[in-house]
């Protein structure tokens, strides 16, 4: 049985097993098993354990101030565009799935009762924490894979169709789809949500704790149970492997149009057309940083669906693999939510004047320093209107 419970693309297991395993011991994990040898990935899970809460927490807070210093910047008026505003959901979306992470990591990694195992406790409140915690990740985690998915697609859309694709990619279309986003993958989700209960823990022959408390935990309905089934693949396949081909897919695509967008812009230098050229030039440095957090989201989600498609064929992965490493898939998880910040402030200098300008009153960004391009408005579109001299361009 499993040892650990809920990964961003996962739902707990029953942890009866984990309780009776895991119960406080003076030997090493390897020491207390007299029936086999813990493999070198449940070692390693037990040694990470101890250090995961305190590690979450960090890139949790750290991610949360991240997340909000996006929302507020994103949402000034000279920034409200289409690829502005699915980054700010996508800001809210990671800043929801960091907080209750912190909840958890403090509750159940760094609070965590000694005499019991990871992710069992005695009040009863925090076990429906748990339960809540068990769905809402897992919801928080799709939305902002989807978003990601429709970010690159509008960029795509845009590049490779630049006058439909303004049409297309109109503020208006752009708050229908952000809105289809959560309403999907919340009905998509509902399987997950009847797939787990509260229940006692079994209390072990061997254990010499208070038995008159009653231990809590999450459980999950037994495999073979036809929810389970349906559950699991659309788990596997709906909300793993689908958005890992489409984010491949659409990565292949950015990198092909920006590549197109390049040669284009030679060219114009070559025909002398300098300002049309530094426009071609913002507009792939646009890209490129959507591109960055399309790839990372990809490195982040790819691994996770290959495994689960091996688990289709090989389900003793989802023990002796997928659960082992749970944590450490929680973790990369959690930076990859953190990182968008990082990545604004180094690609996106409008970004930086903005953040400047609100946080950083005392340090006023001087005017020959300003972007070449001087922002002018947005257009009822959605999209940036700049000005450089005389002539004008959307991004």
């Amino acid at each position: 049985m499993s040892k650990t419970y809920t990964y961003f693309g996962g739902v707990p297991p029953n942890l009866t097993d984990i309780f009776i395993e895991s119960m406080p011991s003076t030997e090493t994990p390897i020491q207390s098993s007299s029936t086999s040898i813990p493999s070198s990935l449940e070692v390693f899970r037990v040694q990470y354990a101890a250090m995961h809460g305190y590690v979450s927490a960090f890139v949790c807070v750290f991610g949360i101030v991240a997340n909000l210093a996006n929302i507020v910047v994103l949402t000034r008026k000279n920034m409200i565009t289409s690829t502005n505003l699915i980054l700010t959901w996508l800001a809210v979306t990671d800043s929801l799935k960091m907080a209750d992470y912190l909840m958890f990591a403090i509750e159940f990694y760094i609070l965590k009762d000694s005499n019991l195992p990871y992710l069992a406790v005695r009040n009863i409140h925090s076990v429906r924490f748990l339960l809540f915690h068990a769905s809402f990740a897992l919801v928080c985690h799709n939305i902002a894979i989807w978003l990601t998915i429709s970010l690159a697609t509008f960029r795509f859309l845009y590049i490779w169709f630049p006058n439909r694709g303004m049409v297309w990619c109109s503020l208006e279309r752009t708050k229908i789809m952000v809105a289809l986003v959560y309403i999907i993958v919340i009905v998509i989700c509902i399987p997950n949500y009847m797939m787990n209960f509260i229940g006692p823990l079994p209390t072990p022959a061997n254990f010499t704790g208070n038995t008159t408390e009653e231990i809590w935990t999450v459980h999950m309905v037994k495999e073979g149970n036809a929810l389970h089934t349906i559950n699991f693949y659309i788990q596997a396949i709906m909300i793993k492997l689908v958005p890992c081909v489409m984010l491949s897919i659409l990565t292949f695509l950015l990198i092909y149009a920006m590549h197109k967008a390049y040669k284009k812009r030679l060219a114009l230098m070559n025909q002398g057309k300098k300002e049309e050229s530094d426009r071609h030039h913002e507009h792939n440095r646009t890209t490129g940083m959507l591109l960055a957090i399309v790839v990372l989201f990809l490195i982040t989600e790819l691994p996770q669906g290959i495994l689960s498609l091996l688990i289709i064929f090989i389900p003793e992965l989802q023990n002796t693999v997928y659960n082992q490493i749970g944590d450490v898939l929680d973790i990369v998880a959690l930076c990859n939510n953190a990182i968008n910040f990082v990545l604004y402030c180094s690609m996106s200098k409008q970004f930086r004047d903005t953040f400047v300008r609100i946080f950083c009153k005392c340090c006023p960004i001087g005017k020959p320093n300003l972007s070449r391009l001087k922002l002018i408005t947005n257009n009822k579109n959605g999209h940036t209107n700049y000005e450089t001299n005389s002539k004008a361009t959307y991004v």
